[in-house]
């Protein structure tokens, strides 16, 4: 068991929100009953609500009861959790009223000492973000405002912004606030066992790494497909669009990891400098290039949908061909496939080697059905298949593919954290390995703000549901 946290206050904007509802309040409680939470904590929950303790408490319950119905079964350990959760309504845009919220966390309740150690907790629309902030330095909760000793940390959700410009405003606010030590970008995908263990596949192996270079590697193709569309996320996705809402963090966390460089160490900024290498070596798109490399898409229905507009142009998938201009992989096409209602909900990273200088075993073109493979399944499944030829029984000398396979859930009896359960943990101890770095952040929008600058206004093409995008999509994979 690692070692217990510090004391400390929870603090979670955005309490009735889905991602507290779904993700946060199940995982500090499950981390409370695993015994990984600090001996002395309490966790305030601020909403904009006038709700008194219980009744908040009783709400939790209800939607934990709802999705979780095996996290309600201890009723001890409810108590007990529950004894820790408390409620603050607040309005998020009056200055005056987290004054509130001052009082709640500093002077504690009966019983429950006040930790001077405040982690907080943004799970609200990103353009809250800078207002909170404000808010928390003007009522005295900034880390200046913090004990001698003690610490005040915050996570955001992602997107960061909506643009370059609007990335580096945010981190300006933030950073008047908070130093970048204390500031925890989450991104979830960071946070899945698969992901953590794509550095651990490369470097741990020396089967791997000499191979993982322009050399051996004629492409790599990154899949992020989910099969249902935008539920109830209307509005959101017509503020953002599939290119911010997957494309600038999930995707291209995935690129950097599977493309940096050896870090000088496992330190959390020397693996983020690595990736920040990457992502700067990423070439430029023009609206030359973007011709033959971008392929935005939107998924019949979609106008359909709850509060989305009935002429909306907003991009539900993207096909997008990345090169990387450095010494490893000058030339190696990455293509990086997003979308929502795809033929099937799948997380994948598959790297294709290049074929033998001469093939003896079948026609010139039948290495395109038996190249090697190195297949990192993030989700559904979590598995690593390498696929490689064999020769069919028979009298004939014809290969047929075969696949060597790990699975996480055979291999390792012990079942992983999930991300919010990681994540939590490694913002309180401090360790930010698996976050996002400000210079990180800008660089990434940097990418997509040129993308989209480079596709201008053309509409984004129209595709089947249950498909895997428009027909356009073929040609990024050519």
């Amino acid at each position: 068991m690692p070692p217990k946290p510090d004391n400390c206050t929870i603090i979670i904007f955005g309490a009735h929100s889905d991602l507290a509802a779904r993700k946060l309040f199940p995982s500090l409680y499950e981390l409370a009953l695993w015994g990984h939470l600090p001996d002395e904590y309490r966790i305030v929950a601020v909403g904009r609500s006038a709700l008194s303790h219980t009744e908040f408490r009783q709400k939790v319950y209800e939607k934990m009861a709802a999705l979780f119905p095996e996290n309600v079964q201890d009723e001890a350990a409810l108590a007990s959790f529950f004894a820790r959760l408390f409620y603050v309504g607040v309005d998020f845009t009056r200055s005056e009223e987290y004054h509130a919220l001052h009082k709640e966390i500093m002077e504690g309740e009966a019983g429950l000492a006040a930790s001077p150690n405040i982690l907080f907790y943004l799970a609200t629309p990103p353009a809250l973000a800078p207002l909170i902030v404000r808010n928390l330095d003007h009522a005295g909760l900034g880390e200046k405002d913090g004990l001698k000793g003690s610490w005040r940390k915050i996570i955001v959700e992602k997107p960061y912004g909506s643009n370059l410009q609007t990335a580096r405003e945010l981190n300006r606010v933030i950073g008047e606030v908070f130093h970048e030590e204390r500031i925890f970008r989450i991104d979830h995908y960071l946070g899945k066992e698969t992901v953590q263990n794509i550095m651990v596949f490369r470097f741990s192996n020396g089967i791997f790494e000499p191979l993982w270079n322009r050399n051996n590697i004629a492409n790599v193709a990154i899949t992020i497909a989910e099969k249902f569309g935008i539920r109830d996320r209307g509005a959101f996705y017509e503020e953002a669009g599939l290119l911010r809402d997957i494309m600038q963090n999930h995707a291209l966390q995935l690129l950097a990891s599977v493309a940096m460089e050896p870090p000088v160490d496992f330190s959390a900024d020397a693996v983020r400098d690595e990736k920040v290498k990457l992502l700067r070596s990423i070439r430029h798109f023009t609206s030359q290039s973007a011709e033959g490399t971008v392929v935005l898409g939107q998924y019949e229905g979609y106008r359909s949908e709850k509060n989305v507009a009935p002429d909306s142009t907003v991009e539900t998938f993207a096909a997008i061909k990345f090169f990387v201009d450095n010494w490893r992989w000058k030339d190696v096409p990455f293509m990086i496939k997003a979308g929502k209602s795809l033929a099937e909900t799948v997380t994948e990273i598959v790297i294709t080697f290049k074929c033998p200088p001469q093939n003896y075993f079948g026609p010139a073109e039948s290495c395109c059905y038996t190249a090697n493979q190195v297949i990192l399944r993030i989700q559904p499944e979590e598995t690593i298949a390498i696929k490689f030829g064999a020769k069919r029984p028979g009298e004939a000398l014809i290969t047929d593919p075969v696949f060597m396979k790990f699975d996480y859930k055979t291999s390792f009896s012990e079942a992983g954290a999930t991300p919010y359960h990681r994540l939590l943990l490694d913002a309180m101890a401090g360790d930010q390995m698996n976050f996002i770095r400000q210079d990180s952040v800008e660089y990434s929008w940097a990418i997509i703000d040129a993308i989209r600058e480079a596709v201008g206004t053309k509409p984004p093409a129209s595709y089947p549901v249950h498909s895997w995008g428009p027909e356009s999509v073929a040609a990024i994979y050519s």
